[in-house]
């Protein structure tokens, strides 16, 4: 009896492995095995920069409030503070998008505080 192979399959899988590591450096896009290894890594590090960039956001919005808010004469921290004495509750993505696109509306914020 002949031996059944299901390389239709095996074909698909490789397949969809290869296409996904299109793009990386050398026999990581070209040979299935190391193709394999390099997307299950790939992977690995794309959960762990989905966390990451939470992070990093954050930093960004608290530097960004820092360097505004030390022109009138404060500090984050105290800014912050001060926000949370009079019960405002703005985020810092929504604080660091006022010092972009309003600042004028910031300006004033500052001044009511």
């Amino acid at each position: 009896m002949p031996r059944s192979v299901n390389s239709v399959a095996a074909k698909k899988k490789r397949k969809k492995i290869l296409k996904l590591a299109k793009g990386f450096y050398g026999a990581r896009s070209k040979l299935y095995t190391v193709a394999k290894n390099a997307v299950e890594k790939s992977r690995c590090y794309s959960y762990i920069g989905r966390k990451q960039k939470k992070r990093n956001f954050r930093k960004l919005w608290i530097i960004r409030i820092n360097t505004a808010v030390r022109k009138f004469g404060f500090n984050y921290s105290n800014f912050i503070n001060i926000l949370k004495n009079n019960k405002l509750k703005l985020t810092r993505k929504t604080i660091s998008n006022l010092i972009i696109n309003k600042y004028n509306l910031f300006k004033k914020l500052i001044k009511e505080l």
